[in-house]
């Protein structure tokens, strides 16, 4: 009998609590469900192996509220929160910057993007959902890295 818990995953989900600065972080799929937590101590992980295949689809991990100034640049940059210039996530769920790995990102600093086009997209309960410009412009900071949990209103683009 082969392992069910694919350590990649568990030192992923350890990378982005650890990243993000999460209390808490769960995945769940149709053979395993893995909890983290973090305590003062450090983090642990908890993983649940159900004995039979779950009856319904689970939902996609969520993740706990970040502090606002976190970002994958610094976090003495500036906090873009209340910026007019930030493209901000429509909804919780996991920010991709290209439609696929083996593809380029939908934007990179320096371009030049008009209202409407897409500049990444954010994964929710297994749909990808585009993100598009609020205005017309060029990118100049990218906030997030793909793969980062993101929160509504979140800012992950920079244009002006």
């Amino acid at each position: 009998m082969s392992n069910p818990l694919d350590t990649k995953i568990i030192s992923r989900l350890a990378e982005i609590l650890d990243k993000t600065n999460l209390t808490e972080l769960e995945y769940e799929d149709e053979s395993c469900r893995i909890s983290l937590s973090r305590n003062p101590v450090g983090a642990t992980a908890t993983a649940y192996v159900p004995a039979q295949p779950a009856l319904a689809p689970s939902p996609a991990p969520t993740a706990a509220p970040q502090a606002p100034a976190e970002t994958a640049q610094s976090s003495a940059d500036e906090d873009y929160t209340n910026s007019p210039n930030a493209v901000k996530s429509p909804m919780v769920g996991v920010v991709y910057l290209s439609a696929d790995p083996k593809t380029a990102n939908y934007v990179k600093p320096g371009d030049n993007v008009v209202e409407g086009d897409t500049v990444c997209l954010v994964e929710a309960m297994k749909t990808f959902n585009p993100v598009k410009a609020h205005k017309s412009g060029k990118v100049t900071k990218i906030l997030v890295e793909s793969g980062d949990p993101v929160e509504y209103g979140e800012p992950l683009i920079v244009i002006e």
